[in-house]
C-alpha cells in the first residue's frame, strides 16, 4: 500500500473513494473495496465507489457483444454487499474520455471532497490514459488528498483481472472463472417458450433470454444451480444450437432442465449459477442417442451439484 503523499493539506474529514469499472466485482476488486471500507471506518468517514457505465473499453474500442461479466444491477448489488456508504455511477462517453486526469480529478474532488483515493496498482485514467499512479499522486498533492495503491491479487500464478475472467468464461473454464470472481458466474432472464422439443422427448426444458450484453459461457452442457423465487434447484443447462435437430445451425439458446421439478414456470425470472462445464455440445445420430447422453449428463451434474450445495457460498 502506498503512503499518504498529500501531507498536511489532506482533508481528514473527507470521504475515502476508489475509481474503476469493477465489471464482475471479482476478488481483486473486493480486496480494494474491503481496504477502502476498513480505512474509511478507521477515519470515521464515508466510503464511496466511483464507477462507470458503459464500460470505457466498450466506448473507446470495438468489443463484440456479449461482453459484461455483470449487469448494472448485479454490479450494484455486489458492491453494496461489501459495506460501502455509496456508489456513484458516471455515464462514460467520449467527452468524458477526452478530459485530462487533472480535469477529471478536479471535478470529482470538487463534488465529493474526498480525502483519500485508493486505486489498483495498474490503474490509469484521463485522456490517453496519462493518469497513472505517479500523475495521480501529483494531482493529489495539489488538490489535497492522499493516493494509495493496492498491490495485485493473484490466483495461482495469474493476476486476477476482468479481461482474464472473460477469456476463461469464453473458453468454458467456468471453474477457474468462479474462483477469480469469488462467486458463481450467473445469467438470468425471463423464462420463455422454446420449440417444445425437450418436453416431447421426455425431458422438459425452460429457455431463458438474458441481457444481450451479458457474457455467456462457451457452448456446451453445464451443471448449474438455478435460483427461482429465492430457492436453489439443481439443473442441467445446454448452451448451444441443437445440432441434432437442425442441420443448419439454429439460433443459440440457453435450455434449462430443472431436476426433480415439474411446475409450469413460464414468465418467471430464473437465475442460473454456472458451477461446472460437463461436456461439449455434440450432434447425435438420433433423439434416442441424445436421450441416453442427457441421462448421463443429469447423473454427472447431480454428483457435481451435491458437492456445490454443501460448499461455502462464494458470493461477495
Amino acid at each position: 500500500m502506498g503512503s499518504d503523499t498529500a501531507g498536511n493539506k489532506t482533508n481528514r474529514q473527507g470521504a475515502w473513494i476508489t475509481i474503476g469499472s469493477f465489471d464482475g466485482v471479482h476478488i481483486g476488486h473486493q480486496q480494494i473495496i474491503k481496504t477502502l471500507v476498513e480505512g474509511a471506518k478507521t477515519e470515521k468517514t464515508s466510503s464511496v465507489v466511483v464507477t462507470f457505465f458503459p464500460h470505457p473499453a466498450k466506448v473507446l474500442r470495438t468489443f463484440p457483444d456479449p461482453f459484461y461479466l455483470s449487469t448494472p444491477e448485479e454490479k450494484d448489488n455486489a458492491l453494496a454487499s461489501l459495506g460501502l456508504t455509496s456508489v456513484l455511477t458516471i455515464q462514460f462517453n467520449r467527452l468524458l474520455a477526452s478530459l485530462t486526469a487533472h480535469k477529471f480529478m478536479s471535478i470529482l474532488h470538487n463534488q465529493l471532497k474526498f480525502s483519500c483515493l485508493l486505486i489498483g496498482y495498474d490503474f490509469r485514467l484521463g485522456a490517453n490514459r496519462e493518469g497513472d499512479i505517479h500523475r495521480l499522486r501529483e494531482i493529489g498533492e495539489e488538490l489535497g488528498y492522499c493516493v494509495r495503491a493496492i498491490e495485485p491479487l493473484q490466483s495461482t500464478s495469474q493476476v486476477v483481472s476482468s479481461s482474464l475472467i472473460r477469456k476463461l468464461i469464453s473458453d468454458g473454464d467456468i471453474t477457474n472463472a468462479n474462483t477469480m470472481l469469488g462467486r458463481w458466474h450467473a445469467a438470468s432472464g425471463e423464462i420463455v417458450h422454446g420449440d417444445g422439443r425437450g418436453k416431447h422427448i421426455g425431458i422438459p426444458t425452460a429457455n431463458i433470454e438474458p441481457w444481450s450484453e451479458k457474457l455467456i459461457p462457451k457452448i456446451g452442457v453445464y451443471a448449474t444451480l438455478a435460483e427461482l423465487n429465492g430457492r436453489l434447484y439443481q439443473a442441467v443447462v445446454n448452451i448451444g444450437r441443437r445440432p441434432t435437430f437442425y442441420s443448419i445451425p439454429a439460433q443459440q439458446t440457453i435450455e434449462v432442465h430443472l431436476l426433480d421439478f415439474n411446475r409450469d414456470i413460464y414468465g418467471s425470472h430464473l437465475c442460473l449459477n454456472f458451477i461446472k462445464r460437463i461436456r461439449d455440445e455434440v450432434k447425435f445420430n438420433s433423439a434416442e442417442e441424445l436421450m441416453r447422453q442427457i441421462r448421463k449428463d443429469i447423473t454427472d451434474s447431480r454428483e457435481v451439484l451435491e458437492h456445490a450445495t454443501t460448499e461455502k457460498n462464494l458470493s461477495a
